[in-house]
């Protein structure tokens, strides 16, 4: 049965596959430039190879995706009976996705809600699945993107770099912080507050980045008080992946923890050997 409320995000919500589709979510793909060449995240380039051409430092950039991409989902959704859209996106203080999804609604058949989600990663990805349940449950264009909205500003992404260096070279960190870190040799761990990457703390090893990290994840659980939805996600680290997912089971109980490669637009920023938790409060 047709959704009268349809829900498009972009590739940095990195939804597995399996999930959008199951959700009706549609993707639009942001682009990665490599040596020039430009690259649609999820459909032509892997998380591997933009994490190769960083350590090669090769030239490696992102770009948001062209109006006319926006416009096809939008006449996708509508053509597969939507009478309204809300079209959920990476915060607008690291990408102009929402400034292009914007211009693209004009021309959209049926009437579209962007949202700035003011984050990235899982936690714009269990918003819009938030989005739609609301829709499953017959919600209104505005009660959907109520729930994203909410579910977004409730939830909290933590990373682990190895280096500020490639933040400070995409213009996502001041330069002053990103020198610090460098000078000192420290491992960062960093959070998405209100839209921006900021710096939380700075750990001497890896090893105790990683500790924090969880231990981060496990405050913010006991905090919220209510039920959650718990992801790890990396580049190019599946083993320090593994190991905090570890972690956070045998602490919360055995609690399904979810376990994400993060796709090559955010890997263009923040590096190969990122690892990341999220926690995603449920209000249901």
């Amino acid at each position: 049965m047709a959704r009268r409320v349809a829900v498009v995000t972009d590739s940095t919500s990195y939804l597995p596959t399996k999930w959008a589709q199951e959700a009706q979510i549609i993707k639009v793909p942001v682009q990665v430039i490599v040596g020039g060449k430009a690259y649609k995240e999820g459909v032509d380039i892997s998380t591997a190879d933009v994490a190769q051409a960083l350590r090669e430092w090769q030239p490696v950039s992102t770009s948001r995706p062209s109006p006319q991409e926006f416009v096809d989902a939008f006449q996708a959704a509508a053509d597969a009976g939507a009478e309204s859209i809300v079209s959920a996106h990476v915060s607008g203080d690291l990408s102009g996705t929402v400034e292009t999804a914007i211009l693209a609604a004009r021309d959209s058949p049926v009437p579209v809600e962007v949202i700035d989600s003011r984050t990235l990663t899982m936690p714009l990805g269990f918003a819009c699945l938030a989005g739609a349940r609301v829709a499953d449950e017959g919600g209104d264009m505005e009660a959907v993107a109520a729930a994203i909205r909410g579910r977004a500003a409730v939830s909290d992404c933590f990373f682990y770099v190895d280096s500020l260096e490639y933040l400070r070279r995409g213009g996502r960190m001041g330069k002053t912080a990103a020198a610090l870190g460098t000078a000192l040799r420290v491992k960062p761990i960093l959070k998405v507050d209100n839209g921006r990457v900021e710096l939380v703390e700075k750990v001497r090893t890896s090893s105790k980045a990683l500790a924090r990290l969880a231990d981060m994840t496990l405050q913010k659980i006991a905090a919220d008080g209510r039920d959650v939805d718990v992801a790890v996600q990396h580049i190019g680290a599946p083993d320090r992946a593994a190991a905090l997912a570890d972690v956070l089971r045998k602490e919360l109980g055995g609690q399904e923890i979810i376990e994400i490669e993060i796709g090559a637009v955010v890997g263009t920023h923040v590096g190969p050997n990122t690892v990341s938790a999220v926690v995603a409060p449920r209000s249901w």
